[in-house]
């Protein structure tokens, strides 16, 4: 889906909204004094430490980390209060908004502004305060969506009523189809397994992945996601994939390439290989889930499956490799494919029914209601997609906003399969914010 991107909402040095004047972005000048060259590395540590302190007030927070052991016990063994840690986040702000740096310095600089803006706007949010979820998102994660009404999405609704004929809401036809494409549950670690060797395969073809890079996948239940990947350092993660919803054989590669190649885990490793060790930059040792990398993290994951595998692609080695070890008919490949191609058009709703629902403007059984009407998801699983906004609030936006963004700025110019995977190795591998997408 496309969607005009509006350039005034993503500035370069995004503030949290709930302030009325917009601090200035670091300096850049061409020379540097001794002292302001050694002030970047000490606001680099202080933002280290706050990270890690933060962590112990919220544990979701610290989303992976992977320096040294005796850094994260001190933190974790003297602990400020938040409101120390909201003064501190502001101070750091501050002292880069009134420093010079060199030009190579300014990216560097501005995506640790970026970060810090967020652990602000967090560290309020954890104090009680309530933003809304323009002001919100744009606070976490540098960049506010452009969301269309959800009356704009009634006409692909009804030409869907044309194509899918039956008794019942749209909703509840929809959803038996798709159910007919389920994984049995002892087959998803066969599908798995193929999946994601096919991920890798794809994605090794054009990233250099580092020697002994792996991980290790696990099946769970009770969780508020579909699949997460917990990056534990030394270039390996920790996948695990939610089973409380019946999996559909889509979801083997678009959690194939989403937590794994060319997704999170391929992030993280190149993160952490250029950056954390090859640069030095202590910053990218410790990972925030509330920040902007999420919006580049999310959205590069999602596009990720379409850069792995164009169009018809996909639907050959579901067809041909997947179906059959799932046990489904492969010649049932194609409608299942063609359904999933009229829906995607739906997707942006989410966005907007998340937007409503945290505004206040319609309550959570409304919410539910409208997810089962233009997501075409059945009560479960619009429980689901509401249960994750109501525990990851404005992050929702990193997925179908955060792949929009990283869509447009790599397929600008309409380049060949070469040079994408090379736009997608630069953002990944580079301190990139929200803005650094834009023309």
């Amino acid at each position: 889906m496309t969607r005009k991107i509006l350039g005034a909402l993503l500035a370069t040095a995004a503030v949290c909204a709930c302030t009325t004047t917009e601090p200035a972005s670091p300096r850049a000048t061409p020379a540097q004094s001794t002292q302001t060259a050694a002030k970047l590395p000490e606001i680099v540590d202080g933002y280290l430490r706050l990270t890690l302190e933060a962590g112990t007030h919220e544990a979701e927070w610290v989303d992976a980390y992977y320096g040294p052991a005796e850094t994260k016990a001190s933190a974790d063994a003297n602990p400020r209060s938040i409101a120390a840690l909201l003064t501190d986040a502001k101070a750091m702000i501050a002292s880069l908004d009134q420093s010079n740096f060199a030009p190579t310095d300014m990216r560097r600089a501005k995506a640790l502004r970026g970060m810090l803006i967020a652990a602000e706007t967090r560290l309020q949010m954890l104090q009680g305060r309530k933003f809304s979820f323009a002001n919100e998102a744009k606070g976490q994660f540098a960049t506010v969506p452009e969301l269309k009404p959800l009356s704009d999405y009634d006409s692909v609704l009804a030409r869907l009523e044309a194509l899918i004929p039956g008794i019942g809401p749209l909703e509840a036809r929809v959803d038996a189809f798709n159910e007919r494409f389920t994984i049995p549950k002892d087959r998803l670690q066969i599908v798995f397994d193929a999946a994601i060797a096919e991920c890798k395969r794809r994605t090794a073809a054009y990233i250099k992945l580092p020697e002994g890079e792996n991980f290790t996948m696990e099946f769970v239940t009770g969780k508020p996601w579909s699949g997460y990947n917990y990056y534990k350092g030394n270039y390996k993660s920790l996948i695990q994939i939610n089973t409380d919803l019946p999996i559909r054989i889509s979801r083997a590669v678009d959690l194939g390439c989403h937590e794994g190649y060319p997704g999170h885990h391929v992030l993280n490793l190149l993160v952490e290989s250029k950056l954390a060790r090859g640069q030095d930059w202590k910053e990218y040792e410790v990972n925030p889930l509330y920040s902007p990398t999420s919006v580049l993290s999310e959205g590069s994951a999602n596009y990720g499956i379409d850069l792995a595998f164009p169009g018809p692609e996909r639907l050959k080695f579901e067809r041909d490799v997947l179906y059959p070890l799932a046990g489904l008919d492969p010649k049932t490949a194609e409608a299942y494919w063609n359904m999933q191609q009229m829906t995607e058009a739906l997707s942006g709703a989410r966005l907007t029914i998340a937007k409503m629902y945290l505004d206040g403007e319609v309550t959570r059984s409304q919410a539910l209601e409208l997810t089962q009407k233009y997501l075409l998801l059945s009560p479960a699983r619009a429980e689901q997609s509401v249960g994750f906004t109501d525990h990851y609030r404005s992050y929702v936006i990193n997925y179908g906003w955060g792949k929009d963004l990283v869509r447009n700025y790599i397929e600008r110019g309409k380049p060949d399969a070469k040079t994408r995977w090379t736009r997608m190795e630069k953002i990944l591998s580079e301190p990139t914010l929200p803005s650094d997408l834009l023309p």
